[in-house]
């Protein structure tokens, strides 16, 4: 038994960095696939050659062979490289069962942030309701060790928050030291719990009357975050908009269409084409955000489920893009979770913007082009609140 996912995906954190921009879109269907012995005679000739290369590597070869999976692992990677087709390929059932939780917006762990300091201190920014706060972790508490083995910045954030995870059940934590805020030193052990992973944030920018909205991938949960960063945002009486997708790598495709009704006044968000058909999905009139002036942040990490959003926002004239040329990811995959854990990534369609632009290995244009402060002053986002604050509001 398998099981299908379709999923625009770029890739999201820890583990599943290593995978980078591999994904795309994956639609949030989930289908269960039988196929039979039946299907598959249907041309045994190549199963054959198969059956017979292992036979005489099982009587002939020198030394021990790999175990099964592994060899059926390789044959798989094999006959999906023949596709070439970065976008094509094979995970193992840990990575598999990690990307599954990305894409649920979960993970096991404690629950924190990491943030590396001017000065290369590692520190901790523990979520609401996390393990790491009921555990007393404050934000800005500075990791040293963790599990009795000292942390630096030179293994890299995304080493050692996966540290700092773990699979959920009974006993499972990890035991990390801190230096809190009075400069204390303390060890604690912390065990494991399911973490709800934000993936919007939102602020009003300080100053000013525009508000902020942060995406920073596309889950199960994301058009529910929106929503109440939307309507936090009406209470504080914002007057324009500024949405960041800078970084954004994709995720859901069902999720980020969703994203995009509730900024757009009905029209078409995107065409998805596939072998022998073409689907339109449109936004419904009436989006919750429509009534703010808006501007879109892209940078060169901006892929697939959130170039969506970008180029229907751009195509229908609601809001312009500052930033840099974004990835260019243009291509929808379907997940099939194989009996084992394990999965293929299959590339099943290409979506369009909907002035029909494709961006496959192009990307989208920013209306105003930045380049990026070498100092790490957040330039695009200052002349996203400059632009909107020479508009006039919309009545």
């Amino acid at each position: 038994m398998s099981s299908k996912q379709s999923v625009m995906f770029g890739a999201f954190i820890g583990l599943l960095l290593a995978l980078a921009f591999a994904f795309g879109f994956v639609t949030n269907d989930l289908l269960a696939l039988n196929t039979s012995a039946s299907t598959l005679a249907a041309d045994e000739q190549p199963y054959t050659l198969l059956s017979e290369t292992e036979s005489i590597l099982e009587r002939v070869y020198l030394r021990e062979l790999p175990s099964e999976s592994t060899r059926a692992y390789g044959a798989i990677r094999g006959m999906l490289d023949t596709l070439q087709d970065k976008n094509t390929f094979f995970i193992e059932p840990p990575v598999a069962q990690s990307e599954a939780h990305v894409l649920a917006g979960t993970y096991g762990g404690i629950g924190v942030q990491i943030q590396l300091s001017e000065s290369g201190d590692l520190l901790l920014f523990p979520f609401d309701e996390s393990p790491a706060k009921a555990a007393g972790i404050e934000a800005g508490d500075q990791l040293i060790a963790v599990n009795s083995g000292p942390v630096t910045f030179h293994m890299g954030i995304d080493a050692i928050d996966q540290m700092l995870r773990g699979e959920v059940k009974e006993g499972s934590g990890v035991e990390i030291t801190i230096i809190d805020g009075a400069d204390e030193e303390k060890t604690l052990f912390i065990e494991f719990a399911v973490i709800n992973v934000p993936s919007v944030v939102w602020r009003v920018i300080d100053g000013t009357d525009t508000g902020y909205i942060q995406i920073l991938r596309f889950t199960n949960r994301t058009p529910e975050e929106l929503d109440n960063a939307i309507s936090d945002l009406e209470e504080s009486a914002i007057s324009n908009l500024v949405l960041d997708l800078r970084n954004n790598s994709g995720g859901l495709l069902a999720e980020s269409i969703e994203v995009a009704n509730r900024f757009l006044d009905g029209g078409v968000v995107t065409y998805e084409l596939r072998q022998t058909s073409e689907e339109t999905f449109e936004a419904t009139a009436g989006g919750s955000a429509i009534d703010w002036p808006l501007v879109v942040l892209v940078n060169n990490r901006t892929a697939s489920a959130s170039e969506l959003v970008a180029g229907a926002i751009q195509d229908s004239g609601r809001g312009i893009i500052i930033g840099q040329t974004s990835f260019g990811k243009g291509t929808v995959q379907q997940i099939y979770v194989l009996s084992d854990g394990s999965s293929i990534h299959v590339t099943a369609a290409e979506w369009l913007t909907p002035a029909r632009r494709h961006i496959d290995g192009v990307g989208l244009v920013p209306d105003i082009a930045m380049i990026p402060d070498e100092n790490g002053r957040d330039v695009e986002l200052g002349e996203a609140v400059r632009y909107l604050n020479e508009q006039i509001p919309v009545q």
